[in-house]
């Protein structure tokens, strides 16, 4: 069996490219087809593949500027001829769905959201303060023409999976399709090894991600400007200028991107983890519980799935007042928190059941053992 991975970009190592990497540990003979490709930021696995990009690959600077040109991603990705593939397996939360498979050949969809900045959280990226005017009045002009093409080009994939039952719904709502629900992987074997130091006594609260609007570290900063408590926050992205540019009190720290290696601890000697965004899944939470470190978590979307009351803390409204009163009460709510529960709700979530559910829906769309075809044991 010939096997097509295709991926929206390859220009950062977040969770969408974790799970690419388990898709080609999977089918290891597998190409992969990709908007375009920062070469070097990928794993081994992903980078010795052969990797086809599309026409924005030639566009100077489109590494560091590949979202303003998202009108262009349906064409782009409609560009490429896919022609002897039997099987097509896309990893999409743009527009990697909406590839053409070739005749004969069949698609398998795995979806980590529908296009999110055209849907329900349009505002949050182009929401008055989010952006300037040109680019809100752009968004505006192109949303409705982008939302009718990812609808349409859903009727090319034979079989949907989500990452998360919150996506599920989003996949039903958006475009009427159903979906079975297979969770990302979590690195099991760097995070829930027994730490060899005490945990939690950092001191600090920790905020780890991309400066993406969705993902509200907003929050984070403006209710530890009235707390007086370490926040340790870990990344960057599109809002950092914004968001770092005024002045923050000394117990709040920016790292910036730190080295894999040195994530694990990170997490596993902070007090918690502060998840503050609304997340199609969300990774970080596991990769917190895996190291026996509790979340405190805005209560909704896929953390839902991956957080417990015994495990997390939840706050409800999505502001700062809200998250500042459940810090607050972290204290008396840790006194009855267990390090192992956490670790053993991070278990569940391992790259092994990952894959196993995956070959399960291969299996299905095809109706035989998709591991033979594979040339998997």
């Amino acid at each position: 069996m010939k096997v097509a991975l295709v991926h929206d970009w390859l220009v950062t190592l977040r969770g969408g490219e974790r799970v690419l990497e388990a898709l080609c540990e999977l089918f290891p003979e597998a190409d992969i087809y990709t908007l375009i490709h920062q070469p070097g930021t990928m794993p081994p696995v992903i980078e010795d593949r052969r990797i086809y990009t599309s026409f924005l690959q030639r566009i100077p600077g489109i590494h560091s500027r590949y979202r303003h040109f998202l009108p262009l991603f349906p064409r782009a990705i409609e560009s490429f001829h896919l022609q002897g593939y039997d099987l097509v397996l896309s990893s999409s939360h743009c527009v990697a769905k909406g590839i053409r498979k070739p005749p004969g050949a069949r698609h398998l969809g795995y979806v980590h959201a529908p296009m999110r900045y055209m849907w329900d959280l349009f505002d949050d990226y182009f929401g008055p303060g989010r952006t300037s005017r040109p680019v809100r009045t752009a968004a505006l002009a192109v949303r409705p023409w982008l939302q009718r093409w990812d609808r349409e080009s859903s009727a090319g994939v034979d079989r949907f999976i989500a990452n998360s039952r919150n996506i599920a719904g989003k996949i039903q709502r958006f475009w009427g399709r159903e979906a079975g629900v297979v969770h990302p992987p979590v690195d099991l074997e760097r995070f829930c090894a027994e730490p060899t130091e005490g945990t939690g006594q950092g001191g600090y609260f920790l905020w780890l991600g991309a400066f993406a609007p969705y993902k509200r570290l907003d929050i984070a900063l403006e209710a530890f400007r009235t707390l007086d408590t370490p926040l340790w926050v870990v990344g960057t992205g599109q809002e950092a200028s914004r968001l770092t540019s005024g002045p923050l009190p000394p117990h709040i720290r920016f790292l910036g991107n730190v080295p894999d290696a040195e994530l694990p601890g990170l997490y596993r000697n902070a007090r918690a983890l502060l998840f503050t965004g609304e997340e199609d899944f969300g990774i970080t939470p596991l990769e917190s519980q895996a190291t026996g470190r509790p979340v405190i978590a805005y209560a909704k979307g896929g953390v839902l799935e991956t957080v417990t009351s015994r495990t997390g803390l939840f706050f409800s409204e999505q502001t700062p007042s809200a998250l500042a009163a459940a810090v607050r009460q972290f204290d008396a709510w840790e006194a009855h928190y267990r390090p192992d529960e956490a670790r053993a709700q991070a278990r569940r979530f391992s790259k092994a059941a990952f894959q196993q559910g995956i070959m399960a829906e291969v299996e299905a769309l095809l109706g035989s053992p998709a591991s033979s075809r594979a040339g998997q044991p």
